[in-house]
């Protein structure tokens, strides 16, 4: 990811966010070292429904229950 000034991003915004736009790489401004903002490309709205593809990875039946039920203690 490109680092660049708040000082160099006001002088180049215009090419940057070209540059951001072309390449779906985002940009971020930093202001006296620390960084501040970030430019996102733009697109589609997020949705929901895959969101974690291939971040997370399901293991076992995930409808089943975690235990019987003579096993919880909530009763007890």
């Amino acid at each position: 990811m490109r680092t660049i000034s708040a000082t160099e991003f006001k002088a180049h915004c215009l090419q940057v966010m070209d540059e951001v736009r072309k390449t779906r790489a985002p940009v971020t401004v930093t202001k006296r070292g620390k960084p501040v903002v970030k430019v996102l490309p733009a697109g589609e709205p997020d949705d929901i429904f895959g969101r974690l593809r291939g971040v997370m990875e399901i293991v076992g039946d995930i409808e089943a229950p975690a235990a019987p039920a003579e096993d919880w203690n909530a009763l007890k």
